[in-house]
């Protein structure tokens, strides 16, 4: 077996690449130490479907990674996500690898019966490689429905995961992401000596991942005082009752909509005054020009690639703890393989609650042991030591 070498300028390149400071032809040759094993591009011009799946790495098993559809989703943000995922697999020590897909498609322009038919076409196109190298799963603007279609016209239960209970699935609107990351903040608070009582929370995008956020944290004495989505930030200093946000959410189709509290644009998010910010929705929502006004004691990204690796750092040298995305938000991997392997939502949520919880504190371990408050190097050193141990198409010493 050939393994990777140790090199810490390759890994510093990795993780800028991760975070999409390279552009894809710099990423693509920098990656060859441990991926992309494919790129692949897919079109069907009568449907109108263009897509992409990027396999970052098999080393560990079929790569793993949701399908999103949006108007500007492209290689690079599949690659980065992709990468990120090889990550996430490892850093829960599942047996997948790491992959990504994308659709570019804005779904608000046209009907949902157009959008079946889009997502049949685009697994049509990949029955060569799902799942026999790609196990697909929801992302943005997917969900239960578009992975019956996937799996349907794919022809192979396996090749999806997030799929409807009456397909054998565990639906991703359960919230197992939502739910590991709670977790993962829940072990931050204690590590910090944070009583979750006392502290005050900003949460962004009250999606499927942030819905449940808000949820496991009302429901366990944190205040809740700041929460956005695409229409705008709603922020209440005496804290938002959980029920009522989601009837005005469900009802109003915003957050904004609550009745109570000051209204600001979406990214106002960023400057309030709260103990902790959840990520939940944007990708790259916080750069460099953002730093200064960010008063947040700690921030646990739920969402995935939610800023780069070197406004990471400048958030760390003032003084904030991160949480990256692929140790806090493995809820809903994990959730997928134990679909994949035929398993219960009660066995589900209890190895989410097991796997985050170990994981974390294992960072927090790795991070006294090496005197460093970087979670995001700790944890990439964590993952990329378990990929290794499988790598057959690694480079060379």
């Amino acid at each position: 077996m050939v393994r990777p070498r140790e090199d810490k300028a390759l890994k510093n390149k990795l993780l800028k690449i991760q975070n999409g400071d390279k552009t894809m032809e710099e990423a693509i040759k920098m990656f060859d130490a441990y991926g992309p094993a494919k790129i692949v591009e897919v079109y069907n011009p009568r449907v109108g479907m263009r897509g992409i799946l990027v396999i970052d790495s098999t080393a560990l098993g079929p790569g793993k990674g949701g399908i999103r559809m949006t108007p500007t989703v492209d290689k690079e943000e599949v690659f980065r996500l992709a990468r990120t995922m090889t990550l996430k697999n490892a850093m829960a020590d599942l047996p997948f690898g790491g992959a990504k897909s994308g659709i570019i498609a804005n779904p608000h322009d046209f009907s949902n019966e157009k959008k079946q038919e889009i997502v049949a076409a685009f697994a049509k196109a990949l029955r060569n490689l799902s799942p026999s190298e790609y196990i697909a799963a929801p992302d943005i603007s997917m969900a239960e429905e578009e992975m019956r279609t996937y799996a349907t016209a794919n022809g192979d239960l396996k090749s999806c995961t997030g799929k409807p209970a009456d397909l054998g699935g565990i639906p991703h609107e359960l919230g197992s992401t939502g739910f590991g990351v709670y977790h993962a903040a829940k072990v931050a608070l204690a590590h910090y000596g944070m009583d979750i009582s006392k502290t005050t929370f900003a949460v962004e995008g009250f999606g499927n991942v942030g819905t449940f956020v808000v949820k496991y944290i009302t429901e366990n004495g944190g205040n809740v005082i700041a929460v956005s989505d695409s229409k705008g930030t709603i922020i209440n200093s005496n804290g938002f009752d959980y029920e009522k946000l989601m009837k005005t959410k469900q009802e109003q189709r915003t957050v904004t909509a609550y009745g109570e509290g000051e209204v600001k644009p979406p990214h106002e998010i960023l400057n309030v005054q709260a103990d902790v910010l959840i990520t939940a929705a944007v990708p790259d929502l916080i750069k460099h020009t953002d730093v200064p006004n960010i008063k947040f004691k700690l921030i646990v990204e739920g969402s995935n690639i939610a800023m780069k690796h070197d406004v990471e750092e400048a958030l760390v040298k003032k003084g904030v703890h991160i949480i990256p995305d692929f140790v806090a938000n493995a809820g809903g991997v994990i959730s997928s393989y134990v679909e994949h392997i035929g398993g219960t939502p009660e066995q589900m949520f209890k190895l989410v609650e097991d796997k985050i919880i170990n994981n974390t504190k294992l960072v927090f371990e790795q991070m006294k042991k090496t005197k460093t408050e970087c979670a995001r190097c700790t944890a990439t050193d964590i993952a990329l030591a378990r990929v290794k141990e499988k790598c057959d198409i690694c480079l060379i010493e």
